[in-house]
């Protein structure tokens, strides 16, 4: 009789669930290992979404918390990797535990949110509840325990709430809480998207910075969220946190999956045929100097019978990572094009995120897209974070690239006629060609309102859609070196039988005409030689093509 396979824990965050109710669970129990060695006081671990964090914490609650009403939870970690350290499991349920998780809390206004999260707070209250029988209270911090729990307290009391159960914790048992806090940042990005900011972090300001802030009372603080907030906005004066990002070395192997771990589990689903193809589309992340897969997608691709398909990209609203990209300007497209097409280029990530900068600050928006999980970073130097290298993580990310790059032109110039037009281009039919880029030039400048003399918006918006809608059989290229110079576009057809296409775009400089324009941008292809690297792919059948502006008066020429 065939051996009945385990669960697959999709959509499970609780570590005492997935144990006990026998889902597959991929070790990461040295995680625990790594926070009791670790010299930080308090330690903030920035992740995407849905790569572990949860789970992470959940563990860290049942393996460090007292056992407070007879529920013995040893046997979650029989056999499992963290046995293997006589001294780690010294450290098993000898400590009080406070465990916040805002990962739920994504509301459209203030209100709501308060209501929420004093919700949380005073079930965490609650669970302690036993302070209210003890003599180690005074009658005044009974009642303050009260209106917590009863949620009748001051939004002053709720900011105060941290600092003032580990301090009674502590009395209590005579032993400093460890405080747990997953997703802190859920409901401060829902409050810039929402337009609450300025409540939302004033208020964790107050709740973080009084637990966390010169606190006697405290053990141990780990925190997980998808960006690390900058410190000024909401960890201000907190001198004790180590923040170690998917950039640094530290906790790196903890969140995702390893290569050896998604591959002992598509063996034991006996999907172990599948690893390359899953590569592609699920691998791809960069943590420290470790590959990671992402484990949502990995889950739900085998939980769905093998299904190729996308999976984490669905799981969240992606309406800010759209507006960011579509109202980005030349400079920020011009990056999206250089990463899209894989070209090798560096940049200066900042790993403190200021939400008020991600609209005009380009890097700063990369910066977003890098820890959110929508870019992966590779370090060029391994003793330095940055400079880094950014990529699009694999097939599955790259969908919601094209996704938004659509979404763009459907608000602009309609998609389908450009992808006629293109049509026209991979055949050669210029004529055709050029009445429906004109129509687009046209349609550009409209939409994106820009100055006539403006033409690189028109460039980027052309490379991008080529992008999207050639990429299957075409490697499309961008400011690529070749022959002697670097052209501005090269369509390399995969099948060496069809249309090779070196571009150059010319804007007609003041006093100069659109005709001598367009010959200066076909004279430059033939003078640099622009098409060998056409040449040497195999190419044989190969055209230019000079496009040139002149405020929106447009010209083509091919030779």
């Amino acid at each position: 009789m065939a051996q009945k396979l385990k669960k697959l824990p999709v959509g499970i965050s609780d570590f005492k669930e997935l144990i006990e109710n026998n889902y597959y669970f991929v070790d990461k129990s040295s995680f625990i290992k790594e926070i009791i060695n670790a010299d930080a006081k308090i330690i903030l671990l920035p992740r995407p979404r849905r790569f572990g964090k949860t789970i992470n914490i959940s563990m860290l609650k049942y393996f460090f918390e007292k056992d407070l009403h007879n529920i013995d939870n040893k046997h979650l970690f029989k056999d499992l990797e963290i046995e293997n350290c006589q001294e780690c499991m010294s450290y098993q349920e000898q400590y009080p535990v406070i465990f916040l998780t805002f990962k739920d809390i994504k509301e459209k206004n203030w209100e709501n949110t308060f209501e929420k999260i004093r919700d949380l707070i005073a079930i965490e209250f609650s669970r302690h509840d036993y302070l209210l029988n003890s003599d180690f209270l005074k009658n005044l911090e009974k009642e303050y325990c009260k209106r917590i729990i009863n949620n009748t307290g001051t939004q002053v009391d709720y900011e105060n709430s941290l600092k003032k159960l580990t301090g009674y914790l502590a009395k209590f048992h005579n032993k400093k809480p460890i405080l747990l806090i997953d997703e802190y940042d859920s409901p401060i990005t829902s409050g810039f998207i929402n337009n609450y900011y300025k409540d939302i972090i004033s208020f964790m300001r107050g709740l973080l910075c009084g637990g966390l802030k010169d606190n006697v009372n405290l053990e141990k603080g780990v925190i997980t969220g998808v960006l690390r907030v900058a410190k000024e906005s909401i960890f201000s004066g907190v001198n004790n946190l180590a923040v170690y990002s998917t950039l640094k070395q530290n906790f790196s192997e903890f969140f995702g999956f390893l290569q050896k771990e998604v591959e002992k589990l598509l063996k034991y689903y006996n999907l172990e045929n599948k690893i390359e193809d899953v590569k592609k589309w699920y691998d791809g992340y960069s943590f420290g100097n470790h590959k990671i897969y992402n484990p949502w997608s990995i889950l739900n691709f085998i939980s769905n019978k093998a299904d190729f398909s996308v999976y984490w990209v669905n799981t969240s609203d992606n309406q800010l990572i759209r507006d960011l990209i579509s109202r980005g300007d030349d400079e920020l497209k011009s990056w999206l094009e250089d990463i899209l097409t894989g070209t090798d280029k560096e940049y200066n990530i900042d790993e403190n995120i200021v939400f008020s900068d991600i609209y005009s600050i380009n890097s700063a928006v990369l910066s977003l897209l890098l820890f959110s999980g929508y870019l992966a970073a590779t370090r060029v130097k391994k003793e330095y974070a940055n400079p880094v290298k950014l990529s699009i993580p694999n097939w599955e990310i790259r969908t919601l690239y094209e996704d938004i790059i659509n979404y763009w032109f459907e608000k602009s110039i309609n998609f389908s006629r450009y992808k006629f037009m293109l049509e026209n281009l991979l055949s050669g039919n210029i004529e055709e060609f050029t009445k429906y880029f004109t129509s687009f030039v046209t349609s550009s400048f409209s939409s994106f309102d820009l100055p006539e003399n403006e033409s690189e918006k028109i460039y980027h918006a052309f490379v991008l859609g080529m992008l999207v809608s050639l990429s299957k059989d075409y490697i499309v290229k961008s400011n690529r070196e070749s022959g002697d110079g670097r052209y501005d576009v090269m369509l390399m057809p995969k099948d060496k039988n069809k249309l090779g296409i070196v571009i150059e775009f010319k804007k007609a400089d003041d006093g100069e005409t659109i005709d001598h324009a367009i010959k200066a941008a076909i004279k430059q292809i033939q003078d640099k030689n622009y098409a060998q690297e056409l040449k040497d792919f195999g190419i044989k059948n190969i055209f230019s093509l000079g496009i040139a502006f002149k405020g929106k008066q447009v010209k083509i020429l091919k030779k």
